[in-house]
């Protein structure tokens, strides 16, 4: 993450940034050019019209970090609602979950088990579960539980990072075990020990990545970027390649690059989050990318 990515995640976790994002209109409307709504009916809604323009979705019930059981199973059960959803209204879509979400930080088998009862109603309505990656903390635990999942049930995803110095080997532990693997770069502040910290070695360790996944029949990667070079290489790299793949992107970011992919016949799948947990993942896509930030603060001075 750049230097200005990692000034705004520090400024944001203040109370005071938090409460002028949370509790002003610039803040909610920033916030609707990446999140699909509060509720699970506003997704769905945003899901149709995806659909209907040839894109795939995965849908992303925000909210990470929890401490509690009660918390920890009331988002499983969100989650077996957005699953029901997906099967009755027919959508084209999966679902990407945050381990903490469902009892990680404090319960490794309760989490575990959510998974694996959230892959099997998966598995029964014909569609896949995809582990989103957090920070570090959580990465071997996050590799542990996908890989014994993924060889029970067979229909489940991981998300991988590139900046982090750990990544190859775990892509050389789960690619055996087929499934798809979403690649991106990486979205959290970490130390030199844990990841690399200049934005031309994360790019480096993205591409011998990409290689590497492209390269691998077993398994199906989706390759998560918005940046040029990236999905250049990607299309390289998928003029020889036998087996299926896809690109991902986000919700809001990008639309005429999204359409442009679609339009050339690539698979293109949407990240779609949803619910009214969107700050912290809203503070990372501002970390991400300083038009973002720019937007907010126009609109806050009432120039926009």
């Amino acid at each position: 993450m750049t230097a200005f990515g990692r000034a705004v995640l520090a400024a944001t976790h203040n109370p005071v940034a938090r409460s002028i994002f949370t509790r002003t209109g610039p803040g909610r409307a920033l916030a609707d050019r990446f999140v699909a709504g509060d509720t699970l009916d506003q997704a769905v809604s945003a899901v149709g019209g995806l659909n209907a323009g040839g894109m795939a979705v995965s849908l992303d019930l925000l909210g990470e970090e929890v401490r509690d059981e009660q918390t920890a199973l009331e988002a499983r059960d969100a989650y077996l609602a957005c699953l029901d959803r997906i099967g009755v209204d027919r959508l084209d879509a999966n679902i990407s979950v945050k381990l903490t979400q469902l009892g990680l930080a404090f319960d490794r088998r309760l989490a575990r088990s959510s998974v694996e009862r959230l892959a099997r109603r998966a598995g029964e309505l014909g569609t896949t579960v995809t582990i989103d990656m957090e920070d570090s903390r959580f990465t071997a635990d996050t590799i542990d539980i996908y890989a014994e999942a993924q060889a029970a049930q067979g229909n489940l995803g991981v998300c991988l990072q590139a900046a982090l110095h750990r990544t190859p080997e775990d892509l050389e532990r789960i690619a055996p075990l087929g499934g798809h693997i979403r690649l991106c770069k990486g979205a959290y502040v970490e130390p030199a020990a844990v990841a690399h910290q200049s934005k031309d070695g994360v790019d480096a360790a993205f591409v011998r990545l990409l290689e590497s996944l492209m390269g691998d029949d077993r398994v199906r990667p989706a390759i998560a970027t918005h940046d040029d070079r990236m999905l250049s290489r990607a299309e390289e790299l998928g003029r020889t390649r036998s087996a299926p793949y896809e690109f991902q992107m986000l919700y809001g970011v990008r639309g005429d690059r999204q359409r442009s992919l679609v339009d050339a016949g690539h698979d293109l799948r949407i990240y779609v989050p949803y619910g009214s947990e969107w700050y912290a993942y809203l503070t990372r896509r501002l970390a991400e990318r300083p038009a973002n930030m720019m937007f907010f603060l126009r609109a806050l001075a009432g120039k926009s």
